[in-house]
Parts: C-alpha cells; structure tokens; sequence
C-alpha cells in the first residue's frame, strides 16, 4: 500500500516539475524572440530590455498574463523603431494577443507569421513604412486591424472575408489595388479603405458605411460614392475562319477596287487640307488679336496703375463669372469702398496654402489692403453656404477672433476677403523670423499671443455651441496685430469642406481620436490648442512644413523629456537666454500637457484653459468665485 502512494505521488511530482519546466520553457522561448527583436531593430535608449531583468515586470511594454507564464502584449508606439522586422521574432509569441507597433520607422515587409499568431486579438502597425503585399494568413480570432499610413499594395487578402469577430478594420492611405471582398462580418463597425487605388463596386455588404469610408480610390464606384455606369458589351468581331460565297468574294473585290485612289485624287485631298489649315490659323490669329485689344471685362488680369505697378495674374479670380463680378457681399460694418471688379484688379502675392484653400495679399489702387482666401473643395450648396457665412461673420465680433469683411459665391469660385495682419502669425515669429538682427519673441508676448488665442477659441466654442469646433487649430492660424494681440482666422470652414480630404493636412495638430473617427469636436480642438502652446514653449514645428523639414511629435517628445525629469531641456533656447519665470513657463507647460491627454473627457475646456493662462500672470485671480467647474492640471 506505501508502495503504491509512494509511486503515485512520485508520477505527480514528476508531471508538476514536466508543467513547471515547459512553463518555464515557454516564457523563455518569449524573451530570446524579444531580446533577438531588440537587438537586430534599431531602437531608442527607452527601450531596457535585457537578460538580467525581468520580463513581465521590468521590461517597457511588454505585459504577461496573470500568472506570469507567457508574454500577451506589446506597448511600443513611437518609440524610435527603425528597419525591418525579422521573421523569427514577434511571430513566435504564440500567446500573444495585442501587438501596438504604431507610429515608428518600421519598413519592409510584414513577416507573415505575426498576423497569423493563433491568439492575436489585436494589431495597431499603422503610420509606418511596410511595403509589400498584406500577410494572407490572418488569426481567426483578430477584433481590431489597423495597417493604415503604410505602403502595403496588392490585395485585400480573400480570408478577411471569415474574421467574424473583426470589429475594427482600417487600410486607409496605403497602395492596395484590386476589387473589395464582398466582406460579410456581423461584428464589422469601424471601415476605413480610403486613399488607396481599389476598383470596382463596392460590395452590397458594406455600402452602409459612410462616403468618408472609401473616398479617395478615382476607380471605385456604387453608393456611397458614385453609382457605376453602365457599359454595354462590345460586339464581337466576326470569326476568321467564317466561310465566303464566292459572290461575297467577288462583292469585295469590287469594294477594294473602288477603294484605290489615283495620284489626282490625292493630290487635291493635300492641297484641300493644305488650304484648310491656313484658314483656320487665320481665324484663330484674328480671334488672339480682337482679345488683346478688348480688356474690358479685367478679370484675370489687373490694370496698370499710375504708380507703375506691372500687371499681375489672379488666380483666386480664375473661376469669377462675369454676370456676377459685382456680387461681392459685404458685412456690416465693413468697408464697400471697393467691389469684386476691383478686387480682381488688385496686385497680389501667394501668402500660403493652407487645409482649405490658398490665401493671397492683394493691394487694391487705392492703397487698401486684404487677404483674399480662395476656398477648395467646398461641398455645400450657395445657400447653406450664404446661411453659413451670416454665423461665420457673428463670432468675428470678437477681439481675437478674425472678422471677415466679404465673400463671394460662385459655381466654380469660392472667396474669402479678410483684414491683412501686417504681424504675421505665430509660426512666423516663432519659426520664419530667427537669426541674428532680429528681436527674439520674448516669454510676456508668447503669453499675452497663447491667452488671446484661448480666448478667442473660447468665444468660438461657447457661441457656436456644444458641436462648433473650430477644426483647424494651429500656429498659422494664429495671426498676430502690431501690438502683439492674437487672431484666430479660418473660422468655420469645417462644415463646408470635404473634411476627409483635409484632414490628412493635419496631422501634427490632431488629436489621436482623430485619427479613427475622422471627426472634430471641442476635445479636439483642445488637443490642438496644446500642441501649440508645447510649440510656443518649445520652438519646435509639430509638422512638415516648406524649408522646415524637421518635424517632432511634440506630445510624445514632451513627455518623454519630462518623464526623465530632465524639464529645462524642453523650453526654447532663446527663452533661456532672455528674461523669464521659470515657475510661469512650468505651469504653461503643465497646462499643455492637460490640454494634450490622450482621452478626451479628461482635457479641460477651453474657457477653462484661458482662466489657467491668465492666472499665470495673475495669480490674485485664482481665488475669483466661479461658477464653472475646475479642471484637475497634474504637475510634469
């Protein structure tokens, strides 16, 4: 009987210690893929993974199961990742169910056994480099898959068709061709496949899904977008080896000799053509000659003036019709000394091309000066857009926001006629206006321009109401008087634009919801006012801009620093170097960080935001009784 115990506790002990070992086993076959990854993808310092630290607890982004016996995730967005990822690496993390690889420099081909990974649940590879063709091979169980703002081309893999449980899909901005699978997924609510080159009808199955869903692919068709034509079918050539009658044969022998011409009769066909072409070269010049001498209409073209200006072309004045060149209304309040007719006159230079359309200085004979914005893809009827502009010339009653003076309305032009800031905007005097001989822009003006830019978001939120943000937040659009007040200007335009096409214009200011739902709130707007006032602090340009080629995620970089405690690296050297307050350029930093919180119920509004900006300089205020509620600022 001892006996018997005794060889069933050894069999027990024996299959525990066998469990503890592939356990054991398993883990360890997870650190050697990861440590193999680390070392053979360029990586930032951030990244602390090694063979004497623990993985499940001290390795940055990696996260295990409750028990610690298998890696089930990886965090590393943005992180600096570069190069290509090798193949025996992540794919052999066979428990893992959430891979986030967003946002680096990750290029090549996507190994083919990481989407196929059994227990994947879900793969964030978007804003990357992969190229190639989309793994065909898919885990069954995948929710959530979001390769967009890549380069992968090819096809739409056949077997997304059987992910039943795919709930999020985004292949937006990338270079996949061919027709879309007729995608029949119950769980299926989140569709992005614009920007890309697919064909085709769009599938019964996912025609529900909004316009922004596919727009962008010129050779796809059904609703949403355009309905298909129809093309009739060519007929088809008759077969070469049809048999002839002998009288077919001879009436076509007849056909080609009536066919053949003499010398005669091509020479008249030369001398005929020869003639024809001389007369039409003879009206065309007489035509070129009567336009010259016209000049009546000076549409596209301004008069010279007695002060000797040149002539100059108007492209914003290329779509103005002529039986509507004096429509050119006007606000209350605003100056009529002038009309369209006279505006198109004008002298004009190319200021910038912004989200919305292409703004220009334009001198009038008078001496008056205006910025004239010339709107692109407005989607919105004459009326919706007359209504539109009424409100839109309400909120410029505001100090900081700019006023609009006129517009215009047309089938094929679209204008806008605002006051000229002789100041510039912020990114000039942030950005344009550096170097020696200048007057650096000191910390009082970089507060006085970021508290007159929240307050003027503010009226725009609090008068539009809860759903009228302004959508396109950012330094350029911060336009700035003689004496330092700021202007928000482009006020409005969201709701007649084509936002899907806008939006990627946007990038270094929008908020990471955004992104997904490709719509604006006040939240976003939020995030965006942060963004600026962390390039007011920090001198850095969020985006791509012409002659500025360097561009920083300044959230992620903000933090980063500032997670180091190394707090002084981040302000804008020339803050240093003149007169400042160390305490007031820490707590705008502070409120920059709120203002860019990744969830969006957790950024203050922006009244609130203009309240914390004023007390900056005017702590006495903190104590004001207020009725609204307080917004919770965590210190760096």
């Amino acid at each position: 009987m001892k006996l018997q115990f005794f060889s069933i506790a050894l069999v027990l002990l024996s299959s525990t210690l066998s469990l503890f070992g592939l356990i054991v086993a398993d883990l360890n076959s997870d650190k050697q893929a990861l440590l193999e990854f680390a070392s053979t993808v360029p990586h930032a310092p951030r990244l602390n993974w090694n063979d004497s630290t623990s993985i499940c607890t001290s390795w940055v982004g990696v996260t295990c199961n409750s028990n610690g016996t298998r890696v089930i995730g990886i965090h590393l967005p943005g992180i600096g990742l570069t190069g290509s990822i090798p193949e025996n690496t992540i794919g052999k993390l066979d428990a893992l169910r959430v891979l986030s690889l967003h946002s680096n420099g990750l290029r090549g081909n996507l190994p083919s056994n990481i989407l196929s990974i059994p227990s994947l649940q879900f793969a964030h590879l978007q804003h990357n480099y992969f190229s190639g063709v989309i793994p065909s091979t898919v885990s069954p169980k995948l929710i959530a898959l979001d390769i967009s703002f890549n380069s992968f081309s090819g096809s739409i893999p056949p077997v997304f068709q059987n992910l039943r449980r795919l709930t999020w899909l985004y292949l937006q901005n990338n270079s996949i061709s061919g027709a879309i699978p007729d995608f029949n997924l119950p769980a299926l609510k989140y569709l992005n496949l614009s920007y890309n080159n697919l064909n085709g009808s769009i599938p019964n199955s996912i025609k529900t899904f909004p316009y922004t869903s596919f727009v962008g692919n010129s050779l796809l068709c059904g609703p949403p977008l355009n309905h298909c034509s129809t093309i009739s079918p060519s007929p088809s050539p008759s077969p070469v080896y049809q048999q002839f009658s002998p009288a077919t044969t001879q009436n076509q022998k007849a056909t080609t000799h009536k066919k053949t011409f003499g010398l005669a009769t091509i020479l008249a066909l030369v001398i005929g053509g020869i003639a024809f072409l001389s007369l039409l070269v003879l009206v065309i010049f007489v035509c070129c000659l009567k336009r010259k001498n016209s000049k009546s209409s000076g549409i596209l073209k301004g008069k010279a003036s007695c002060a000797g200006k040149t002539e100059v072309s108007k492209s914003f004045g290329s779509g103005v019709q002529t039986a509507e060149k004096n429509k050119l209304f006007f606000f209350e309040g605003s100056s009529c000394s002038f009309d369209l007719e006279d505006l198109l006159k004008a002298s004009a230079e190319v200021l910038g091309k912004g989200s919305y359309g292409t703004a220009y200085k334009a001198v009038l004979e008078e001496g008056t000066t205006v910025v004239v914005k010339r709107l692109k893809e407005v989607v919105v009827g004459k009326k919706e857009f007359e209504q539109h502009m009424e409100f839109v010339g309400r909120l410029g009653s505001h100090p900081n926001v700019m006023p609009l003076r006129a517009y215009y309305f047309s089938k094929d032009e679209k204008l806008l006629v605002y006051n000229y800031m002789p100041g510039g905007s912020l990114f000039y005097l942030l950005h344009e206006n550096r170097g020696a001989g200048r007057t650096p822009l000191d910390w009082d003006s970089r507060v006085k321009i970021s508290l007159g830019a929240a307050k003027g978001i503010a009226f725009i939120h609090s008068e539009g109401g809860p759903k009228f943000p302004h959508g396109n937040i950012k330094s350029t659009n911060v336009l700035i008087t003689q004496e330092l007040d700021s202007c928000i200007s482009d006020v409005g335009l969201p709701p007649l634009m084509n936002t899907s096409a806008t939006m990627s214009r946007l990038n270094g200011y929008r908020a990471p919801e955004v992104t997904d739902s490709r719509k604006i709130t006040q939240k976003s707007d939020v995030y965006s006012f942060g963004v600026l006032l962390l390039e007011m602090l920090t001198a850095k340009t969020p985006m791509r801009y012409p002659g500025f080629d360097e561009a920083v995620d300044l959230p992620r970089w903000v933090r980063s620093v500032v997670r180091e405690e190394w707090t002084a690296e981040v302000f804008d050297e020339e803050l240093l170097r003149g007169q400042y307050v160390e305490e007031e350029m820490v707590q705008m930093l502070q409120i920059a960080l709120a203002c860019v919180a990744k969830v969006p119920d957790t950024r203050p509004r922006m009244d609130e935001v203009a309240r914390m900006i004023e007390e900056i300089k005017h702590p006495e205020l903190k104590n004001r009784p207020s009725s609204e509620s307080e917004s919770n600022v965590q210190t760096p």
